[in-house]
């Protein structure tokens, strides 16, 4: 029996998770970390905790799960996406890891978009505008930050960072490098345009590798810390919403996975790029043939937190037997479909999918007297769910109608949020019950890498039990109603935001 072993580097998490080649799950560990953030927008990691970090989760579970390590055949790698990290000529960090989050870039992201070079840059590397681009990102430092810049000798992100740590290569694979906006899709290499933007040259950058390259012969001290043969192949993999979607098993297009947790993503893979002519949805490479077609959403269970902890009467959480969240959601199960006509918008974040709007805010509309805790609460929930809904509505525009979506994440373990989003999207979904979908794609990866499957559409699922939802057809015909009159608000909301982000920003300065 051979073992393979999936690693999942998230925001603030990193999980790993040995499988046999069945793929069925033999053990699971995790580490968390913090995301450290700023009023200013920075949202930062410090790399050094994600490599102890990796290292931790790998000897966790391979110790606990009795395995024989010369059986394990392959590592299989998934990380976020959009960071980078700054290093000088001996790779040594000069900063700590700017992350997808990270919105400090915002004001060059909007002189950006208002460009004449916003659409045929999207059009070549198929990442939108916005702050969380490494391009943006990197434009931003050379004008705010030069001295840094110019002690810059390489760019990495965190899969680039973390295998240099473990083998002492520079190289990255071409899913991560397709979504720093400095890469051409069509062409497959780093775009000369989006370079010259970003004051870099292709020395200063990893090389770009197929997902399914295999690294091996850890760095000697590295060796001595891992529990497992310095020469096991470390697969790349890809960046963790494709990932995602591979460990579901939503690979071709007539499946659409959504992953919901602090924020959300909408993703379907094609055997083509698609490119939107509004530049809202993102393309990236998958690997050899495969394409993601999606977009990510700053707004989900995030702010489903921030509505429960100022909603929620403390009284009945006191007098239940669950926490507050239980008690919201129960609430919101017996509050009507459409809030009787209360909207919220979700934006507490700013926005990217569909918007690109780093500026974006959120709102109730429509509130009366008549409205009560119980409405707002439901509102939220649909609120953040209409957002989903507006980029799934792109996908199937541009790509066709899927037969089913499968929902992951924690909110996917509500089960009047499951029910709703089959409502909202009117479209079965289906929920696998607790599995870490990013690493079982990477460990897919693996399993591919080293020839154990053809495909990673091949990925056995048999381990993963799965429950369905059929939309209702009297809350299908409510949300068909809601939906419109939430774009149209969008709409007429959109010309305020930046306004709104300025007034905001002089005042958190008054109360200083």
């Amino acid at each position: 029996m051979s073992y393979y072993l999936g690693v999942d580097v998230g925001t603030t998490t990193t999980r790993a998770v040995v499988y046999d080649q069945h793929a069925h799950k033999i053990r699971e560990a995790s580490q968390t970390y913090p995301l450290y953030r700023q009023a200013n927008g920075m949202a930062e990691q410090e790399p050094q905790q994600l490599v102890e970090a990796v290292i931790n989760v790998i000897n966790q579970v391979v110790d606990e799960s009795s395995i024989n390590t010369a059986d394990l055949a392959a590592v299989g790698f998934s990380s976020s996406n959009q960071s980078i990290i700054l290093l000088d000529e001996h790779y040594q960090p000069l900063t700590r890891l700017i992350t997808w989050a990270d919105t400090r870039a915002a004001k060059v992201a909007k002189r950006v978009q208002q460009s004449l070079t916003a659409q045929p840059l999207y059009s070549r590397t198929g990442t939108p505008v916005h702050p969380m681009s490494p391009l943006i990102k990197l434009m931003w430092l050379q004008e705010d930050h030069p001295e840094l810049m110019k002690k810059t000798a390489y760019v990495a992100g965190v899969k680039s960072f973390l295998f240099h740590q473990l083998f002492g290569c520079f190289k990255v694979d071409i899913s991560i490098a397709s979504s720093t906006g400095l890469f051409n899709i069509a062409k497959t290499e780093w775009d000369s345009e989006a370079l010259k933007m970003a004051g870099i040259t292709t020395d200063q950058l990893p090389e770009v590798v197929s997902g399914t390259a295999q690294q091996q012969g850890l760095l000697p001290k590295m060796a001595a810390q891992l529990h497992i043969p310095a020469d096991v192949p470390f697969v790349f993999g890809a960046y963790d919403g494709a990932m995602t979607n591979v460990g579901v098993g939503a690979t071709a297009e007539d499946t659409v996975a959504i992953t919901i947790g602090s924020s959300a993503g909408v993703r379907v893979i094609t055997d083509h790029p698609v490119i939107d002519p509004e530049q809202r949805l993102f393309c990236y490479c998958l690997d050899e043939g495969k394409w993601v077609v999606g977009g990510p959403l700053n707004n989900g269970g995030a702010v489903f937190d921030w509505a429960v902890r100022h909603l929620v009467d403390t009284n009945a959480v006191r007098n239940s037997d669950g926490d507050q969240f239980d008690v919201a959601n129960s609430v919101i199960a017996e509050t009507p479909v459409g809030a009787h006509g209360l909207i919220f918008h979700p934006f507490l974040g700013g926005e990217r999918a569909p918007l690109w709007d780093a500026n974006a805010r959120g709102s109730f509309s429509g509130l009366t007297p008549l409205h009560t805790r119980a409405d707002m609460l439901r509102s939220v929930m649909e609120g953040i769910t209409m957002n989903i809904a507006t980029v799934f509505q792109v996908l199937c525009e541009l790509v066709g109608r899927p037969k089913s979506v499968t929902a992951t994440g924690g909110f996917s373990r509500s089960l009047v949020w499951r029910q709703m989003l089959a409502d909202v999207l009117n479209t079965k979904v289906k929920v696998p019950q607790h599995f870490a979908a990013a690493a079982l794609g990477a460990a897919g990866m693996a399993m591919k890498s080293t020839g154990l499957i053809n495909d990673v559409a091949d990925i056995s699922h048999h381990d993963i039990s799965i429950e369905e939802y059929q939309p209702k057809p009297e809350a299908v015909d409510i949300y068909q109603q809601v939906l419109p009159i939430f774009t149209q608000l969008e709409g007429f909301l959109a010309p305020s935001y930046q306004s709104l982000s300025s007034l905001q920003e002089r005042l958190s300065h008054y109360e200083r």
